[in-house]
C-alpha cells in the first residue's frame, strides 16, 4: 500500500480524530487541521505522529499552507448544524460554500489528488419517497445544512470536470460513539447517555417515533479508509447502518445497557424533522466492500463505558 499525505480538515472533531488515528495507524503522513484554540484532547493518542496546523476555512493563506505536498485532503468542516442552520442561511453559505470553493481552487493549484468529503444523509434528501434511500433519490433539502451540503458536492463535481480533482462523496447517516460531543444539539446516543448518567431528564421533540439511521463511529471510519485508499467506482456513496431506529428504541437500547432509569420529557414536533430516514447502503457494500460490523446494543454499550469511565476520572480530577 502506498503512503500517502494526508490532511484531515476538522481533524480535532468526534469524526476527524477518528480517521487521522485510522490513517496513522495504516501508516500514512497525517497532517491535521483545525480551528486556533480548538480542544485537541481527542487527538491525545496521535499527537506525536501529526502534523497539526491551526487556522481558518475562509484564509486562503491558511488553507494554502495546510495543502502544501498534500495527496488526499478528507474535508469534515461545517460550521452550522440542521438545527439551526435555517436561522441564518446568509452565514451558512458565506462559511461554508464560499469557504469550501477557496480549499478546492487552492487544492487544485497544490497538486491534490483527491478530496473526500463528508455530505449529510439525513439532510440531502429531503423527505423520503422510498425508503431504504438509495443515493439516486431526488435531493430536496428542507434545511440550509442540507442545501449546503448538496451546494457543495456539486462544486466537487465541477472541478473534477474542470480541472479533474478527482472526489468521493459520503452521505453519512448517525454515527455514535466516544469523544462525540454530550453537550451539543448533534448525537443523540451521546447526548442521552450524558444525561442518563448525570441524572438529568431527555426532552424529545414530539412522540419519539422520528426514526433515524444510527451507526457505531468505527464502522464510519472504516468507510473512510475504503475510499481513501482504494479505487472508487462511483463518486457518491451512503454511509449508515441500513436501518432505522426511532427515539423511542434508542431510549429502551439505553435502558437495557445501563440498567438506569430514564426520564424524559415529550415536547412539540419540529418541522424540520423528517418523520423517518435510513439510508440503501447497497452501493457501498458491493462497491467498497464495506459493511457496518457493530450492533447498536454493542456501540452504546462501548459508548457507556467510556462515559463512565471520563465521569469517574473528572470526579477524581484526573
Amino acid at each position: 500500500m502506498k503512503r500517502l499525505n494526508c490532511l484531515v480538515l476538522g481533524g480535532a472533531g468526534f469524526i476527524g480524530s477518528y480517521v487521522a488515528n485510522a490513517l496513522v495507524t495504516r501508516g500514512h503522513k497525517v497532517r491535521v487541521f483545525d480551528r486556533p484554540r480548538i480542544n485537541s484532547n481527542n487527538l491525545s493518542s496521535v499527537i506525536p505522529h501529526i502534523e497539526f496546523i491551526s487556522g481558518d476555512l475562509s484564509n486562503e493563506s491558511d488553507i494554502a499552507n495546510a495543502l502544501e505536498g498534500v495527496d488526499i485532503a478528507v474535508h469534515l468542516i461545517s460550521t452550522t448544524i440542521p438545527a439551526v442552520s435555517n436561522v441564518n442561511p446568509i452565514y451558512d453559505v458565506e462559511t461554508n460554500i464560499v469557504g469550501t470553493i477557496r480549499f478546492l481552487t487552492l487544492a487544485k493549484n497544490a497538486g491534490v489528488k483527491k478530496v473526500v468529503f463528508a455530505s449529510s444523509g439525513g439532510t440531502v434528501y429531503g423527505e423520503p419517497l422510498i425508503l431504504p434511500i438509495p443515493e439516486s433519490h431526488p435531493t430536496n433539502p428542507i434545511c440550509s445544512y442540507g442545501i449546503t451540503k448538496l451546494a457543495i458536492e456539486k462544486y466537487l463535481h465541477l472541478f473534477y470536470c474542470l480541472h479533474g480533482l478527482d472526489y468521493s462523496i459520503l452521505r453519512i447517516a448517525n454515527p455514535y460513539g466516544e469523544r462525540q460531543n454530550t453537550n451539543g444539539e448533534l448525537g443523540v446516543v451521546a447526548v442521552f447517555l450524558w444525561k442518563v448518567l448525570n441524572g438529568q431528564p431527555i426532552t424529545i421533540w414530539g412522540n419519539g417515533e422520528v426514526a433515524r439511521d444510527y451507526f457505531y463511529i468505527s464502522d464510519l471510519v472504516a468507510a473512510f479508509v475504503r475510499v481513501i485508499e482504494g479505487y472508487t467506482p462511483s463518486k457518491i456513496y451512503n454511509i449508515g447502518g441500513g436501518r432505522a431506529y426511532s427515539l423511542n428504541q434508542i431510549l429502551d437500547a439505553i435502558r437495557s445497557v445501563t440498567e438506569m432509569s430514564v426520564m424524559v420529557n415529550y415536547t412539540s414536533a419540529r418541522k424540520l424533522d423528517v418523520s423517518i430516514n435510513y439510508l440503501d447502503i447497497t452501493r457501498a457494500k458491493t462497491e467498497l466492500s464495506w459493511i457496518p460490523q457493530v450492533p447498536l446494543n454493542v456501540g452504546i454499550e462501548r459508548t457507556w463505558d467510556f462515559l463512565m469511565k471520563l465521569d469517574t476520572d473528572n470526579s477524581r480530577g484526573v
